[in-house]
């Protein structure tokens, strides 16, 4: 029964972590997860995992200048774009100030597992693509994964 109790107070507790792959439903999680954050009182940690290229070719672009540059410091200089835009787009984003953002390198499902619950995060909020048929049954989907296998409340958030 302590360990019930206790379980629900780190909930209470810990903040909210947002997977973005920086699409617009990315954006619509974070403003929703901003929106929670407030009413909760909980920080709010941005991660966006920085995956395998065979698994999403051309998706960090580089310019001639950046052909040798790691893709963590593209992420990162794409981070700060979708920042940029989620400021442009949501007065409410450019009154939030808890806000810390990670760049994390890894398998998407298993990376954000693991930051959650190395942050001891309430929750995970994540924009889902919605990918149907086809494309569902051959790759699944990251968001539908990361429910199925969370200790804890999942929220898939959708434009």
């Amino acid at each position: 029964m302590n360990s019930e109790i206790r379980n629900i107070n780190k909930l209470q507790q810990g903040p909210i972590l947002v997977a973005a792959d920086f699409s617009e439903n990315s954006k619509s999680a974070v403003l929703w997860a901003i929106d929670i954050s407030i009413a909760l009182q909980a920080s709010l940690v941005l991660i966006h995992i920085v995956h395998d290229r065979a698994e999403g070719p051309g998706y960090y672009r580089h310019d001639k200048k950046d052909a040798m540059r790691p893709m963590e410091d593209i992420a990162e200089r794409m981070m700060q774009k979708f920042l940029k835009s989620l400021s442009d787009k949501s007065p409410l984003y450019e009154s939030f100030k808890n806000l810390e953002t990670r760049i994390v390198t890894g398998l998407p499902v298993t990376r954000i597992l693991e930051t959650a619950e190395n942050i001891d995060a309430r929750m995970i909020v994540m924009g889902s693509q919605g990918l149907t048929g086809l494309a569902h049954l051959l790759i699944g989907s990251k968001a539908e994964q990361v429910v199925r296998l969370s200790k804890i409340p999942v929220t898939i958030v959708k434009n």
